[in-house]
């Protein structure tokens, strides 16, 4: 009741035509002023500039959104509605972000509104609770399915379905399997070994490029926690990887390689070999050096990485993954040349295209001031493609905060560590995902940026122009000095 009760109640506002309030509805300035001056007794508060209160009170949520997400803006946007800014400034010594989130689990909730999210968020994913909701399709809630075939169908289904995954929340990563395992690999044995139409070429290389989100994103859960199902299914666990790689556009176990025995040691840092700070992240050019040098590059660069790290078994092993992988893509294309065309070759550079332009957009926005903060170089999105479709990948600052938490947990974490995203100056954004993302920054269109921020923090109050110029900031390229000052080295 309470989640249908907020999706209305978010959902009713229509937007502005007005170019200066993008997305928001006009609403009586004298309505807006007396929700400005709303006080918050426990958290600290601001008067905001109307206007900017008006874009925020009002904003253009998205219908798709999950549950969870709808919980998580209801919160922010009553915490701008009410001028909340977060804890007041104390003579005290005023811990790090990183110790504010670090103790977050164990802190006390200290607004009914807070509380009352966070219990919500926390009944949708505990067997015990009678709010408990598995994620059995990423397509549709339970509540969009009729209940007949809920009932007899679906339930059984997910109940079944707790026996084999390792999380009770994760019926969809089983649901995913039987599905690529049946039509996307059906579909490219049909092409490579039976019979190869343009037509059908086409739709199946369509097809992968519209899984690959999902794909990819379950593969990341997998390769940061050993495995996605229980340890009976270990065998399948261990083997559908080597099975759906080739098929999705990845080459075996680099993905692993290059994300967790890389990325997340270097965090976007100089040393990465996807980093983004030596790009000026709003220049068309910049982004394309950017895409072109992972797509030559990275089969060397990331074994040469490892190697001069001193790991010379990761190096190796990343090296002959990555050449296994092309000597199997050439083996199939001179069996069957067009048929591996769509089946391996354009997923693999679709895929890598893809896996830049998202990376590109979770880490653009990259604070002048502290680069190496996870709170101030990658960014959270409150959108319908990261956090539905790619399980809360959205959540990229959490991500990176603890890259093992599990992705039902993220929305969790956020609000429990809201006081500390407020004290990292982090950048929270809805309606638009990454690779969206990218494209508006590549345009420098930072106004359409500014309407989709979510005020958090000192951010409450600022103007549309204010924010623009704000995010245009955290864009610019580093230079070697820079990086030298604040990385060492």
């Amino acid at each position: 009741m309470f989640l249908d009760q907020t999706s209305q109640r978010l959902r009713r506002r229509s937007p502005s035509s007005s170019p200066q309030t993008r997305g928001c509805p006009a609403l009586p300035e004298e309505e807006v002023t007396e929700r400005a001056k709303t006080s918050a007794k426990i958290y600290g508060v601001v008067t905001p500039d109307p206007a900017a209160v008006k874009a925020a009170l009002s904003p253009n949520i998205h219908p798709y959104l999950t549950q969870p997400d709808l919980l998580v803006l209801d919160n922010l946007f009553h915490d701008v509605h009410n001028g909340i800014r977060g804890k007041p400034a104390t003579t005290n010594p005023t811990p790090s972000p990183q110790t504010i989130e670090a103790l977050a689990d164990d802190a006390s909730i200290n607004t009914t509104h807070d509380a009352t999210s966070i219990a919500r968020l926390k009944a949708l994913n505990n067997p015990d609770d009678a709010a408990f909701e598995p994620t059995v399709f990423v397509t549709w809630d339970a509540k969009d399915i009729p209940e007949p075939l809920n009932h007899y169908l679906i339930r059984p289904y997910a109940r079944l379905a707790m026996r084999i995954v390792r999380h009770p929340t994760d019926v969809v990563f089983l649901t995913h399997l039987l599905l690529y395992l049946t039509v996307n690999l059906g579909s490219a044995v049909y092409l490579m070994f039976y019979h190869f139409t343009y037509l059908h070429g086409v739709a199946h290389a369509v097809y992968t490029l519209w899984c690959a989100g999902s794909f990819t994103l379950m593969m990341h859960n997998h390769i940061h926690n050993n495995g996605v199902l229980k340890k009976d299914w270990r065998w399948l666990d261990m083997t559908f990887p080597y099975v759906l790689e080739p098929l999705m556009g990845h080459t075996w176990d680099s993905y692993y390689y290059h994300h967790v025995k890389h990325h997340h040691v270097e965090g976007n840092g100089p040393n990465d070999l996807s980093t983004t700070i030596r790009y000026q992240r709003d220049d068309p050019l910049h982004f394309l050096h950017y895409i072109a040098r992972f797509l030559l590059l990275i089969w060397a660069e990331l074994p040469l990485y490892f190697y001069r790290k001193g790991k010379p078994n990761l190096a190796a092993r990343a090296l002959v993954s990555e050449v296994a992988s092309y000597a199997f893509m050439y083996y199939m294309t001179r069996l069957n040349p067009r048929a591996a065309t769509f089946v391996f070759l354009i997923p693999f550079v679709q895929l890598r295209i893809g896996l830049m332009i998202g990376n590109w957009g979770q880490h653009a926005l990259v604070d002048e001031l502290e680069p190496d903060s996870d709170f101030r170089s990658s960014i959270t999105l409150v959108d319908v493609p990261s956090n539905r479709f790619c399980f809360n990948d959205g959540y990229h600052t959490a991500h990176h905060l603890n890259p093992l938490r599990h992705w039902r947990e993220q929305p969790v974490h956020f609000l429990q560590s809201k006081e500390a995203y407020r004290s990292g100056r982090a950048l929270v954004f809805h309606n638009i995902d990454y690779l969206m993302l990218t494209v508006t920054l590549l345009r420098k269109d930072y106004l359409k940026l500014a309407d989709c921020l979510v005020p958090i923090g000192e951010q409450i109050g600022m103007s549309r122009v204010e924010v623009a110029e704000m995010l245009r900031g955290k864009t610019r390229q580093f230079s070697a000095e820079e990086i030298r000052a604040k990385f060492g080295g």
